[in-house]
């Protein structure tokens, strides 16, 4: 047995170049130990109590006050340890611990020191031999340290997140990632594996979690580029190594291999199937020999590649995030908290309403576009606790063809928007004062139109001019609406009385109620109107101001900003709703605000920045870079004015483009729209009663009227409807549109028809407001009139009805992106309420 000791100390350790004798005497004085996996077998600075040489298993080395990658040691069978410490009389200088079960030979400390004296020439022979060592370690070191240099700009030292998540999908991909670690080496290297998904999913984070999950873990891990990736870095050149021979037996990630080049991908395969590779040479060399790299290959592809799929082991799908719903609320706590521990802000709680608007958009930018998302949402959301929905918008996706910035064209224009005078010169200085004089004049002045200035500027002008102005200017008139006016009045004088912090928006029941709401006031106005006679009936006029002034002054004074116009109000929704075919549209560009802006002065309010002003923050609450439609849109310009990046624009594009692009669909808006189209029908009630019974007998009993109102003002919406689900019917399973899309196929039919029934008014008598005018204060009706032809009227009124006909066709077909052969009832539909409105109104 000495025998062999003598021989295996000769052939594997340091001890080869002593004399045959000194090696005969040590062996005998070996003692044989077993150590276990994953226990400490010295402890830096302590003294050593023996001399160990490693007979078999792996140890590592490290130094623990300044540990890093490039110091950590993994010591193989025929390793000498504590020779140096015992010569020279010093404490261990590392911590060694067992990788896996190690068998050693122990020499105690009082024994070496005996052979010491018993052959004199040992201390000089081992010193020889501890000489040579360290300068070998500093050759090896010089080594190591070019070898961290050359694979420093690709080294990945950790993971970046684990798995997030506990649907299945997310189970799944866990135990696909552990299967991997468990994958045995053969013949001296580990089986390549293929990771392959969409584009932000964290591909290479999932082959992190893999190397540093496996039994490779303390080797290096790198990763390159495929798509700039050359050969003679990762070959190496001639003499001079590459990549693959820094790295030895570390890991290899090839990141992208679908974009690797026809050139690349031969050698790629070949180096991933057997490990063999070719060094390049310069033209005229003779070829390298072929060599082979012990690496563990990783690879990341977004889509399965046949030719990679063959030669892999094994294949992990990375599953979109819009099939890992269930997931979102955990990834969005997730890098909520990660923030939020980053930058000292107490946590964050996802909002119910927040989870379901997350939930509903497909992220094709997966998990990429939601950690933005949520970084965007926790620099929004400011002090507040709770991420609510408001804060929570998604890349820009739709292409900015067919847009012409006149805020651009036009400085002018921007000029003016960032004024003092717009709005709020003109509502404080203006419209203030003139609101109450109207209103008053509609209370106790003459109760006709023919002798009310204000009631002919209200049906005659006002009417006329907020319809003709939606397709240009949509939600304009919001800007200066009297109604809210009064309402931050009441809000400034309440808080100056009573100081108090104004109540928060109740999002939630808004959202699922005040449209309803809005609806069932929009329909009692319409009604009252009608059985009341509310377009001749002045001090009846004034009360509808009156009660609509009343809803803003109570919802100002309860809640912060203008809660009354973007859930309540008639008008607004009305507004909104006609606003979304407008020709202009106020939006921001998504990339500066996602860039350059984190304190969102024009969403929350703050003081002035850069070139920004101080304001309040937007009244409706709406981000310009998170608009989609016009709907929550006023343009009173308070973004422009606040944002310092110069990223709010007042764009042109085709009239009611986002319809068809961007739009997403509301039951109650649709719901206003078809109550809307009933009201046209039941401002010609008269009309209509002898069109379809022959006479208008029916309307002078109030209860007939009433009736003959309410079937005027819902029985058109209920046909719609009808007919819709005749057209989904014959459709089956084929209908690729609901109702709720194709309904705003109806709305430029709406907008014309309900213009070319205020056509009459306006130009039959809005050119007498002169003489009205004087007739309000009791003096002669002088001045001159401006009253169009009864002929020409008639001719308005059908060109508005064909246009509205046409336009509604067409975006019919737009939003359907189906054949007209299966829209066709619904084309037909508005055929016949075109056909109707003909004889109704021409």
């Amino acid at each position: 047995m000495n025998a062999e000791r003598s021989q295996w100390l000769q052939t594997h350790t340091i001890f080869r170049d002593l004399p045959e004798t000194l090696v005969a005497a040590i062996a005998p004085c070996l003692k044989e130990i077993t150590f276990e996996a994953n226990r400490r077998l010295v402890l830096e600075d302590t003294p050593p109590d023996a001399l160990y040489i490693l007979r078999s298993g792996r140890l590592e080395s490290y130094r623990t006050r300044r540990a890093s990658a490039a110091q950590v040691t993994e010591l193989q069978p025929g390793t000498v340890i504590h020779l140096r410490e015992l010569l020279l009389d010093e404490d261990a200088a590392q911590t060694m611990v067992s990788l896996t079960d190690c068998g050693l030979w122990r020499l105690d400390k009082t024994r070496f020191q005996e052979l010491a004296e018993e052959f004199p020439a040992l201390n000089q022979d081992l010193s020889r031999l501890l000489a040579d060592a360290l300068e070998e370690v500093s050759e090896q070191l010089a080594y190591e340290q070019e070898r961290q240099q050359a694979l420093l700009p690709y080294r990945m030292t950790r993971v970046k997140r684990g798995v997030v998540g506990g649907s299945r999908y997310a189970i799944r991909l866990r135990q696909n990632i552990r299967e991997v670690t468990r994958l045995d080496a053969q013949d001296g290297r580990r089986s390549p594996v293929l990771i392959f998904g969409e584009p932000g999913l964290g591909k290479d984070n999932l082959a992190a979690l893999i190397h540093f999950g496996s039994a490779n873990k303390a080797a290096p891990m790198v990763r390159v580029n495929c798509e700039t990736l050359r050969s003679q870095d990762l070959f190496g050149r001639g003499e001079q190594p590459g990549l693959l021979e820094w790295l030895g037996s570390g890991t290899l990630l090839l990141n992208n291999v679908q974009d690797l080049g026809d050139d690349l991908k031969a050698p790629i395969l070949r180096l991933v199937e057997s490990g063999e590779y070719r060094p390049v040479t310069r033209e005229g060399e003779a070829p390298m020999p072929q060599k082979t790299s012990p690496a563990w290959i990783l690879m990341v592809s977004e889509k399965a590649l046949p030719d990679f799929t063959r030669v892999s082991a094994k294949q992990i799908k990375s599953p979109p995030l819009r099939v890992r719903k269930a997931d979102i609320e955990a990834q969005v706590n997730y890098f909520a908290q990660l923030l939020c521990r980053q930058r000292g802000l107490c946590k964050r709680r996802l909002a119910p309403e927040a989870l379901r608007r997350l939930q509903s958009y497909d992220f094709p930018g997966n998990l990429t576009e939601l950690e933005s998302m949520v970084e965007r949402a926790v620099s929004q959301s400011g002090q507040s606790s709770v991420l609510t929905e408001e804060v929570f918008w998604a890349e820009e996706k739709q292409s900015r063809r067919f847009r012409f910035n006149l805020f651009k064209g036009y400085p002018q224009l921007r000029k003016f928007a960032l004024s003092p005078w717009w709005p709020d010169r003109i509502n404080y200085g203006l419209t203030l004062w003139l609101y109450p004089i109207v209103v008053a004049v509609l209370m106790w002045g003459p109760q006709t139109r023919d002798q009310n200035f204000a009631l002919n500027m209200f049906w005659a002008w006002w009417w006329p001019l907020i319809l003709l102005s939606f397709p240009f200017v949509g939600r304009l008139w919001c800007a200066v609406c009297p109604f809210m006016i009064y309402g931050e009045v009441a809000q400034f004088l309440s808080l100056k009385v009573w100081p108090r912090q104004l109540q928060g928006w109740p999002r939630a029941w808004a959202e699922r109620w005040g449209g309803w709401i809005l609806y069932g006031g929009f329909a009692a106005i319409l009604l009252w109107e009608e059985l009341w006679n509310l377009e001749n009936t002045a001090y009846l006029s004034g009360w509808l101001l009156i009660i609509i002034t009343a809803g803003a002054v109570v919802c100002s004074v309860l809640f912060e900003r203008r809660f009354w116009c973007r859930y309540l109000c008639p008008i607004g929704g009305m507004n909104g709703l006609f606003a979304k075919l407008s020709m202009v549209e106020l939006r921001a560009q998504q990339g500066i605000c996602s860039a350059s802006c984190n304190t969102y002065h024009c969403y929350k309010g703050g003081p002035a920045e850069g070139e920004g002003q101080a304001t309040g923050g937007c009244p409706v609450y709406s981000h310009p870079a998170q608009l989609t439609d016009n709907r929550n849109c006023v343009l009173c310009m308070t973004c422009l004015k606040a944002c310092p990046h110069q990223s709010v624009e007042l764009n042109l594009r085709p009239p009611g483009i986002g319809l068809w692009t961007s739009h997403a669909t509301s039951g109650y808006e649709v719901a206003l729209l078809l109550l809307l189209l009933g009201a046209v029908f039941l401002h010609r009630l008269p009309a209509l009663t002898t069109l379809l019974l022959g006479d208008a007998r029916l309307l002078e009993s109030w209860s007939g009227h009433a009736i003959a109102a309410i079937i005027a003002l819902f029985l058109p919406g209920a046909i719609a409807v009808g007919v819709d689900w005749v057209r989904s019917q014959l459709q089956g399973t084929g209908a690729t549109r609901t109702f709720l899309e194709l309904a705003y196929g109806y709305l430029p039919l709406l907008l014309f028809a309900s213009l070319a029934h205020y056509l009459l008014l306006g130009l039959a008598e809005a050119g007498q407001i002169v003489p009205v005018f004087w007739a309000t204060w009791g003096l002669p009706m002088a001045g001159g009139s401006l009253v169009a032809h009864p002929a020409v009227i008639a001719f308005l009124q059908g060109v508005a009805l064909i246009f509205g006909a046409f336009l509604s066709i067409l975006l019919t077909q737009k939003i359907g992106r189906q054949s007209w052969r299966k829209l066709v009832p619904q084309h037909g539909m508005t055929v016949g309420f075109t056909v109707l409105l003909w004889q109704l109104i021409v």
